[in-house]
């Protein structure tokens, strides 16, 4: 690619608007598809991006296509399907896929492309929809170096961090790794909040002492602003998003022959929040869940305890 390659960018969502409007102000020609939701579609479009009627729409238009979606069925629907990616691939086109996948399918997918001379780079997201915005991401890359050097220009008009991992599929490996730690934290703050308030110690003082710690983190920090401030947007990462990982965790630990009884713990909070209708909730309400089936009223013992 002597030129700039022409971008493609399918899922706008809360991750996906921020990175492909960086893709613009990079200097790009990017075609975008969305979802129901029209109002990011509508908002790129009017800074200067294309709309494709469809993946395969969008292949043959494209050198380099961005996946930002939910789970590897989507994935692989988008790019397996009788209108999908490989349907209109051209020889070197390059499939960036974001989603925290499957690395199983993943690399079932890279094989895939390969048949019709495409390629797969797993570069799985860190950070929130705000590093989105501001194109301050953390990329986590699975590819070649060859690879690597090609779509490394793109990449880092949305990532602040790029990392290359290892070849395809370890991208999302050391992706399930960061989530297997973010679920295990959610459940981990959840009990110890609920705890900390069934013994006398309010959310409040327990954020006060911890936040400043050594074990305070970022994390940490979004997880307790939603907990003492209530503050619904604080960590904007759906319970069943990270439910999912959490699967995926278990199934690659599986895979391994490796005994993991810390994910299983977590998944289990996950799947029963989601059970009762709780999977579009976000992930720090998982303390309030935890804390009903406590039989208490988290919101009530913040409100009781705030200075």
């Amino acid at each position: 690619m002597t030129q700039k390659p022409v971008i493609g960018f399918i899922g706008v969502g809360f991750m996906g608007h921020g990175m492909a409007k960086n893709i613009l102000k990079g200097g790009y020609e990017l075609w975008i598809l969305g979802n129901r939701n029209r109002a990011p579609v509508e908002s790129l479009l009017s800074m200067g991006a294309k709309e494709a009627a469809s993946p395969q729409d969008m292949a043959s238009k494209c050198d380099i296509i961005h996946l930002c979606l939910s789970n590897s069925p989507q994935v692989e629907a988008v790019i397996t399907g009788e209108s999908g990616i490989i349907a209109g691939a051209r020889k070197g086109m390059i499939v960036i896929d974001t989603t925290t996948a499957d690395p199983t399918s993943t690399l079932a997918m890279a094989e895939k492309l390969s048949v019709v001379g495409a390629h797969m780079v797993d570069a799985p997201l860190g950070r929130t929809p705000k590093e989105a915005e501001e194109g301050m991401l953390d990329a986590m890359l699975g590819c070649d170096a060859a690879l690597f050097d090609k779509v490394h220009p793109v990449i880092d008009c949305w990532a602040g961090t790029i990392t290359r991992i290892g070849e395809v599929g370890t991208g999302h490996k050391m992706k399930l790794l960061m989530n297997f730690l973010g679920a295990a934290y959610a459940a981990l703050y959840s009990e110890a909040t609920v705890l900390g308030a069934t013994v006398g110690i309010s959310p409040h003082a327990f954020r006060e002492v911890i936040a400043p710690s050594r074990l305070g983190s970022g994390f940490f920090g979004t997880f307790m602003q939603y907990v003492c401030d209530r503050d619904e947007n604080a960590h904007k990462f759906s319970i069943e998003n990270l439910s999912k990982d959490i699967r995926y965790v278990n199934a690659m630990a599986t895979d391994a022959g490796v005994m993991n009884v810390m994910a299983s713990a977590a998944r289990h909070y996950f799947t029963h929040a989601e059970a009762i209708g709780k999977g579009g909730d976000f992930v720090p309400m998982l303390s309030d869940h935890i804390g009903n089936l406590n039989g208490m009223d988290l919101a009530a013992e913040v409100a009781k305890g705030k200075k």
